[in-house]
């Protein structure tokens, strides 16, 4: 008899049992919860693939970079190519050429030059960094809400159970354990959409510095190569 007691008892208490026996204010937050998981895992894989390619991209095409014989022979090659490296060195050539091309007959105004050219290439990678960045707000939202929107679905479960108990007059384990049971269910959900969440964003944000980092560090080599360049022209 107490065998059959304790079956019954784990399958009121089962995952599906509890979402199924709770109201429909928290089943809506259970339901939210778990969409919100899911879309966060979407996140976290999408994003970490995409960093994991772009860095592969980043690696080859300074490779390219160092080895080509001269700047306008990479032209080419880096306009079929779509990655944040290939961009911040066309914006710079873009640059170079419009402004070279602009100067008939005048000097070369350098620093102006310079300038000009170093904002064309911090905007392209400033553009790039910024879409990486985007879909990590979801994930810092999720991980900072969920918690709470799990807890409200807890107190909302366990003022239910209290007025159930109320109104049964009843306080015996067996009426108020399913109905606490799924209230903290509630939580246990939020946190298992939060934790996920706010690891993924820790981790995402740490690897779209490191490629920051990285097209910077690009990026001032590429401008150091053009202002050698620069300087070894005749004044005119």
């Amino acid at each position: 008899m107490q065998a059959d007691i304790a079956i019954k008892t784990a399958a009121e208490l089962s995952p599906f049992a509890l979402f199924m026996q709770a109201d429909i204010v928290v089943k809506a937050v259970m339901f939210g919860l778990l969409l919100a998981s899911v879309w966060s895992w979407a996140i976290i894989l999408e994003r970490s693939r995409r960093l994991s390619r772009l860095n592969g991209e980043a690696a080859k095409f300074e490779d390219w970079f160092w080895k080509a014989k001269d700047l306008d022979s990479l032209y080419e090659p880096a306009s079929r190519t779509d990655h944040p490296s290939a961009r911040a060195f066309l914006a710079g050539m873009n640059e170079w050429r419009r402004s070279l091309s602009a100067k008939t007959g005048r000097s070369i105004d350098r620093e102006g030059l310079r300038g000009r050219l170093a904002s064309a290439i911090n905007v392209a990678i400033g553009r790039d960094i910024d879409e990486l960045s985007d879909r990590l707000n979801a994930l810092a939202t999720i991980g900072s809400v969920a918690p709470f929107v799990g807890l409200f679905g807890t107190v909302w479960g366990i003022m239910r159970s209290f007025a159930s108990i109320a109104a049964s007059q009843n306080t015996s384990l067996a009426v108020v354990a399913p109905g606490i049971a799924e209230a903290l269910f509630a939580t246990a959900i939020g946190l298992f959409a939060a934790i996920p969440a706010v690891i993924g964003y820790n981790r995402l944000l740490h690897r779209v510095n490191r490629l920051e980092a990285r097209l910077n560090a690009f990026s001032e080599e590429y401008l150091n190569l053009l202002s050698r360049q620069l300087d070894g022209m005749d004044s005119q």
